[in-house]
């Protein structure tokens, strides 16, 4: 592997169990561990889609900043699928995530992830925003995908990296990375109070 041109001053933390973020994050080849929790995800309704999105991520990190050792830094993240103001999380269960697909076909739709990084004492967070178009597919292909890959664990109930991504959506207006769950542009963005050029 190519030497990156900057190094983590510390030791990076996910605070995810999410299998995609770890993927993504070993692209940047930043050695990290994996710590998680069961921080509530839910927020005040009275924030937009933005502010909930960084709220969530801020909430996973306070629970976890506690357990943090110094020079460690930690870095969580949370993705939203937002149409016509509603938030859509995970699916409760695979009937719910069939009518989450059939709202989402055939519209376009945003997905939000916020990105939060801290050492316990300096907070930095970003988000970055994808515009996702589905093609109208019908309900045969939709149940398809559910009863196979069962999405309970995905926010809008699909994965763009799996045959529902690859074959319903119509085009993205924003990075890949975002959709999957963590903007890679982003997490070097949080990072940089903690970069330094190697």
């Amino acid at each position: 592997m190519k030497k990156l041109p900057y190094a983590l001053r510390g030791q990076l933390v996910l605070g995810s169990a999410s299998p995609r973020r770890r993927e993504l994050l070993a692209v940047l080849g930043i050695p990290y561990s994996v710590r998680t929790s069961d921080a509530d995800e839910s927020a005040p309704e009275v924030l937009n889609d933005v502010e909930t999105v960084r709220y969530v991520a801020r909430l996973k990190a306070e629970a976890l900043v506690p357990e943090l050792s110094h020079g460690e830094v930690l870095l969580t993240a949370d993705t939203e699928v937002w149409f016509e103001g509603r938030r859509f999380g995970k699916p409760r269960d695979l009937d719910h995530a069939v009518e989450m697909l059939q709202t989402l076909r055939g519209q376009t739709h945003k997905v939000i992830t916020a990105v939060c990084a801290t050492d316990g004492h300096q907070w930095s967070q970003a988000e970055s925003i994808a515009e996702v178009t589905f093609h109208r597919v019908d309900d045969a292909f939709i149940r398809y995908y559910v009863e196979t890959f069962q999405p309970l664990d995905k926010a809008g109930a699909y994965g763009a990296q799996e045959w529902f991504g690859q074959l319903a959506i119509e085009r993205i207006h924003g990075t890949f990375d975002n959709v999957k769950g963590l903007p890679l542009d982003t997490v070097v963005e949080v990072l940089g109070p903690w970069l330094e050029n190697a």
